[in-house]
């Protein structure tokens, strides 16, 4: 689980104004695999389990962030299903507010590859990644 993403989820959290976050239900679907991509998600209560194939899996907690591969490539789908694992709230970035904070905070993005390094040698250590 990634636990460094307090940066990030303050920045989104920065961005998304005096919107409320999105409440999850335990068993939600956010994204399925193939479907376009055009927020990234912050983790502000609850979890969620993101899935390849029903074989690879992460799980995210508060303060932790993913689908950041959406905002990186407008034309992107999505590798895998994010499902709640638990009742809680995600905030939302999108692709507009995901290049203004690149720009503008350079910490976010130091931050944003920082934790992509962590969830890749987390992966590869638990034999998920070949």
């Amino acid at each position: 689980m990634n636990t460094n993403g307090n940066l990030e989820l303050n920045t989104i959290a920065t961005l998304a104004g005096d919107r409320a976050p999105r409440p999850i239900n335990a068993g939600e679907v956010i994204f399925r695999e193939g479907d376009t991509g055009d927020k990234l998600y912050g983790v502000v209560s609850g979890q969620v389990e993101l899935s390849w194939g029903g074989k690879r899996t992460e799980t995210f907690g508060p303060g932790s962030c993913f689908g950041a591969g959406a905002l990186v490539d407008p034309d992107h789908r999505r590798y895998g299903t994010a499902v709640a694992l638990s009742d809680g709230e995600l905030l939302e970035m999108n692709r507009e507010e995901f290049l203004f904070a690149i720009q503008e905070l350079p910490m976010f993005s130091l931050e944003m590859l920082h934790d992509l390094e962590l969830r890749l040698q987390n992966l590869k250590s638990s034999d998920l990644l070949p």
